[in-house]
């Protein structure tokens, strides 16, 4: 009788304990917490959905998906997917294997993937071609974003007509007006040449205003294009979210911006907090994945 009253002790104990691990909890933007359900009804209204990540997080990989599925339920299927994680030149090879007509070995070999594409992205786009549903390569192709940041925005004039067909519409605007942008300004110091600085903001725009410009390119009516993009690439409504409100300032977006917290209820974090449409607190000290 005495081990049967330790052992309930000990299952109350860490039942009780256990209450106090949360994972996550979404906020709206006004401060309230939202249960992930309630937020993918609302998400369902919008043109454009864009998830920012943490790159390394698997809750929020984890959560990516569950959204979409979420989303996938909510729209009748009306929903695009798209992602920082492909760039627009490998388009092709991605469609082949969303439409079966080669494996995944396959595509490994012929598209630049990510270290962390089979634990954090494979899921997005093995649902996509299991729904049979577009997945938009919406990024430049990383070498002429890295060409900018070495040569400037004006060495892309030079590339061949095909070349400039993976990048956004040049001339690209670049501006410090942009949310975001004066942040990356400040983090290279006082001390970086005005040029280099610039260059290397040129290369985030031509990374920002292709993804935009790529989101419009697939918009379809009355379907929602959900967008998974390091959170930089929206918070504070700038980066991507920025370029295609100049294109079309009528189109319905909501952003989710991810944010890392050292309190064990995920409460706001009181520093360093920007509100966007949504906003998803994880714990700070969650394991990383690389």
């Amino acid at each position: 009788m005495k081990n049967i009253f330790s052992i309930l002790l000990l299952v109350i104990f860490y039942s009780v304990n256990a209450q106090n691990f949360k994972p996550y909890q979404f906020y709206n933007k006004k401060g309230k917490a939202i249960k992930a359900e309630k937020m993918v009804k609302q998400l369902s209204d919008y043109d454009v959905v864009f998830f920012g990540e943490l790159h390394n997080n698997s809750i929020v990989h984890w959560l990516q998906l569950k959204v979409t599925e979420g989303l996938y339920d909510k729209k009748n299927k009306q929903i695009t997917l798209g992602a920082e994680m492909f760039e627009r030149d490998n388009q092709p090879q991605l469609n082949k294997y969303l439409a079966g007509k080669i494996e995944a070995k396959n595509l490994k070999d012929s598209v630049r993937l990510w270290n962390n594409y089979n634990t954090d992205y494979k899921p997005l786009v093995d649902f996509a071609k299991d729904k049979n549903l577009n997945f938009i390569a919406t990024n430049i192709p990383r070498k002429y974003a890295s060409q900018t940041a070495k040569e400037g925005l004006e060495s892309l004039n030079k590339l061949s007509e095909k070349e400039k067909s993976y990048i956004a519409q040049l001339p690209i605007n670049v501006t410090l007006d942009t949310p975001g942008y004066p942040e990356m300004k400040k983090m290279m110091g006082d001390h970086a040449e005005g040029t280099k600085v610039m260059n290397f903001i040129s290369a985030q725009a031509t990374k920002d205003a292709t993804m935009a410009e790529s989101i419009l390119n697939n918009l379809q009516p009355g379907k929602t294009f959900i967008h998974y993009n390091g959170n930089f690439h929206s918070k504070e409504f700038g980066g991507i979210y920025w370029y295609i409100k100049q294109k079309n300032p009528n189109l319905k977006m909501a952003v989710i911006s991810v944010f890392e917290s050292e309190d064990d209820e995920l409460k706001i974090p009181e520093k360093e907090y920007i509100p966007t449409d949504f906003n998803l607190i994880i714990p700070a000290d969650m394991t990383k994945t690389y």
